[in-house]
């Protein structure tokens, strides 16, 4: 029993610190992350956290895969209630819109503020980072593809469709961080040039 408690203790304090570790990330990248700093923020002492997570490495992961996890439960699910093809693209980018927005991380989109720091850098860190970022590319593909086949759309390379979108999204992040709020239709705007119908 007391062990139970013990176990479920730790499983709170460890999705505390990973989801303050999600926040500071967004702000100053996963390389400002770290064992001392998380522990001052939250109060908590240094070898609590180390216990649970033992070198940095193991808790950037972790706030990769938390990252992640939000995000998918803020844009995926939710814009898979969407039909499929166009109108689930249109979903996906007004989700990510609301995202980057809002924002749901203090500096905006966690992937844009992490993905450069880390694409020159081999390891468990950099390959989280991408499956998720390619992840999130197939989502889009998929459902571009899923439109073409329909007829709902006209012809177009989806991964090469999604690859674009998802630089005009890395960029709208950057632009909404500087107060830029119109580039929102522009996003808009890009999107629907992808989801032309045939002639």
């Amino acid at each position: 029993m007391t062990s139970d408690r013990r176990v479920l203790r730790g499983a709170r304090s460890r999705r505390t610190i990973v989801r303050h570790a999600v926040d500071v990330a967004s702000l100053e990248g996963l390389d400002g992350l770290s064992i001392g700093r998380l522990a001052t923020d939250l109060g908590i002492s240094k070898s609590g956290v180390q216990t649970l997570f033992g070198v940095k490495e193991n808790l950037q992961v972790a706030a990769v895969n938390c990252a992640r996890d939000v995000f998918e439960d803020a844009v995926v699910r939710p814009a898979r209630t969407a039909p499929r093809g166009a109108a689930r693209v249109r979903a996906l980018i007004e989700r990510w819109i609301e995202y980057a927005s809002v924002p749901l991380f203090p500096g905006g989109c966690f992937w844009a503020a992490n993905l450069a720091g880390f694409d020159s850098r081999p390891g468990p860190v950099r390959d989280v980072l991408f499956r998720c970022q390619h992840s999130w590319r197939d989502l889009i593909a998929v459902e571009l593809r899923h439109a073409v086949g329909t007829g709902e759309i006209a012809q177009l390379d989806a991964d090469l469709a999604a690859f674009q979108l998802d630089a005009v999204l890395i960029a709208a992040n950057t632009a909404l961080r500087l107060g830029d709020e119109g580039v929102v239709d522009k996003v808009r705007l890009v999107t629907e040039g992808f989801l032309v119908p045939p002639d």
